[in-house]
């Protein structure tokens, strides 16, 4: 692709962030949804990807220098691990060149040891920490930058292979290694592609040779960059994606026979689907990749990980993630269920708790958790994505096959040895236009994508969204027409749908026996510091089946958890029998 055609791809996506108007909500309530679980059908195991992990990242500074700075407060993991547990995926940076620049020994080893503390916390769970190494030591880099890739590879690499040693051999902790953060954006890596390539080569053999020494499995994988398509320069795109940092990792770890147990990217949208992008291949992203390890003779189904998402706008700050974080916490489902069914083998929210470094100009409300700065002692609390996550939480082991095909609503049935969990979700993507036009840019040529970019510029993008322009009507050719045409079509739903609430009749069949119903709830009424307790509880008595109407406002997550009731025991004779006469 040439540098008019990278311009034409970029200016289309930014462009298309700027001119949708501001929509008419003018529409009767929607349609009713009605779902039917039968409890006696068959099931399958809750995919790994629905549980509630984590990335344990936040706060950006602590005034103890003994915990790391870039690590959320202790008071957020502690409240977490009570509300969620710790027995899920994690995930951590460990930020080498912080321990290196901690030159008093003794809070060097206090820090060593908090970081150790939570990845022993989270393996003594039966939890996996993701340990992002990050960080070039101070001495180890080309520059005396955190950033910075080694000057030297076998020096960089003893140095790895003491860290992974202690962790992983001698204390045996669950970890997977994930080599660097963003290594395509200047804010996190100073190198070029082959420096990330000979980084991962030195933690990769570090690893691979341990394994051989110690018998212990050692996880390896990478390389965390800030889009699936991105190279380490930062400017390709998801047109020419053989050109990607992926695509060069998986060739360079054959070439090199260097092992490569899992591919991470992040993927920050307010898409729920935006994983299920399509490539110049006419197959999805996840389908490429998955053909491009086949291609270098590694397992297709390597673990394919979202490593960071998060609801986004390209902006720091949303109030869809504070005072409308109901917004971004009724994302969370949709966007897990998008992945699943892109074919992703797991994903890692991000983050646990809010960001603010001002030294280093960075605010971010992106956490679960929200914080207030103050000089002594902890002051924040959750925000509604907590409950989210208690939510998922609850979910049983194995999942019903029965969902909801609504473009909006969606559901996940499961169930455990005594209970019934239904999640049930309501999330309209405020730029679903948008997003849909910019998520199949790649299968347009130049031509078709000038086309559109024509229309994007000027406000008739608006009028054909709005109905005003007819497509029909325009010097199109075919299939830039029926982009537009399925992008009006999405924008008149989200309208829709966004003003009004759902009716939903869920109807459990073949259930029978006594069951106390609970009903949970997260929307609009709370925001912040939300106690997790049922809306409604009730004792039902099924004979055959039971129905429950619900109404989900827009923006809205419900947890409809029913639990058997124990028997209750039949009433035990307390008369005590005469007593003989007592012998003399």
């Amino acid at each position: 692709m040439n540098k008019s055609q990278t311009k034409i791809f970029w200016s289309l996506f930014i462009v298309c962030n700027l001119v949708l108007g501001i929509w008419d909500f003018s529409y009767s309530q929607g349609d009713d949804l009605e779902l039917t679980i039968d409890v006696n059908s068959a099931t399958t195991p809750l995919p790994d990807i629905y549980k509630p992990n984590i990335d344990l990242s936040g706060r950006g500074f602590n005034r103890d220098a003994t915990w790391p700075q870039t690590l959320a407060a202790e008071e957020v993991i502690n409240t977490w691990e009570k509300g969620v547990g710790l027995n899920n995926t994690y995930r951590m940076q460990y930020n080498l060149w912080e321990i290196s620049q901690t030159r008093d020994a003794e809070t060097r080893d206090k820090l060593r040891a908090n970081y150790e503390g939570v990845i022993k916390k989270i393996s003594d769970a039966k939890g996996r920490v993701i340990l992002n190494l990050f960080g070039m030591p101070a001495g180890l880099g080309k520059a005396l930058d955190k950033k910075s890739s080694f000057k030297d590879f076998r020096t960089f690499k003893a140095y790895i292979k003491d860290v992974i040693r202690d962790l992983s051999c001698e204390k045996k902790y669950n970890i997977w290694y994930e080599v660097w953060n963003a290594p395509d954006l200047d804010d996190f890596f100073l190198g070029r592609q082959q420096d990330y390539l000979l980084m991962y080569r030195a933690v990769a053999e570090a690893a691979k040779e341990l394994s051989r020494e110690t018998g212990v499995r050692i996880f390896v994988g990478g390389p965390s960059v800030s889009a699936w398509f991105r190279d380490a320069e930062g400017e390709n795109t998801a047109l020419t994606p053989e050109r990607s940092l992926i695509y060069g990792l998986i060739k360079y770890c054959y070439s090199y026979h260097l092992p490569l147990d899992f591919v991470s990217w992040h993927g920050y949208a307010s898409d729920p689907k935006h994983d299920q992008e399509k490539t110049v291949y006419k197959k999805d992203a996840v389908g490429l990749i998955r053909d491009w390890l086949s291609y270098f003779r590694f397992d297709r189904n390597t673990p394919l990980i979202v490593d960071e998402w998060n609801f986004d706008r390209d902006t720091n700050l949303l109030s869809e993630r504070s005072e409308d974080s109901f917004i971004a916490a009724s994302f969370i489902p949709s966007r897990i269920k998008g992945m699943l069914d892109a074919g992703l083998s797991n994903q890692v929210y991000f983050a646990l708790e809010d960001f603010e470094n001002k030294n280093e100009g960075i605010i971010r409300n992106i956490g679960a958790f929200y914080f207030i700065p103050e000089r002594l002692g902890y002051k924040g609390g959750p925000k509604l994505a907590f409950n989210v996550f208690i939510m998922l939480n609850h979910l049983g082991r194995d999942m019903f096959s029965a969902s909801l095909t609504d473009e909006f609503c969606q559901a996940i049935a499961a169930k455990s040895e005594n209970e019934i969990t239904v999640l049930i979700y309501n999330y309209i993507d405020p730029d679903i236009a948008r997003n849909y036009l910019s998520k199949n840019i790649a299968g347009l040529n130049s031509a078709q994508i000038k086309s559109l970019l024509d229309i994007v510029k000027t406000d008739r993008l608006h009028k054909i969204l709005q109905g005003e322009q007819p497509i029909a009507a325009l010097n199109l050719g075919a299939k830039v027409k029926a982009l537009l045409e399925e992008a009006r079509r999405l924008n008149e739903l989200a309208k829709k749908f966004s003003a009004f609430p759902r009716r939903v009749k869920l109807n459990f069949k073949n259930l029978n026996g006594e069951y106390t119903l609970e009903a949970y709830k997260a929307d609009s009424t709370c925001k912040k510091d939300c106690n997790f307790t049922p809306d409604m509880n009730k004792d039902i008595s099924a004979q055959g089946g039971w129905e429950e109407n619900m109404t989900l406002e827009p923006y809205s997550v419900h947890l409809i958890v029913l639990k058997v009731k124990p028997r209750v025991a039949e009433p035990v004779n307390t008369e005590a029998a005469p007593k003989k006469e007592e012998a003399k």
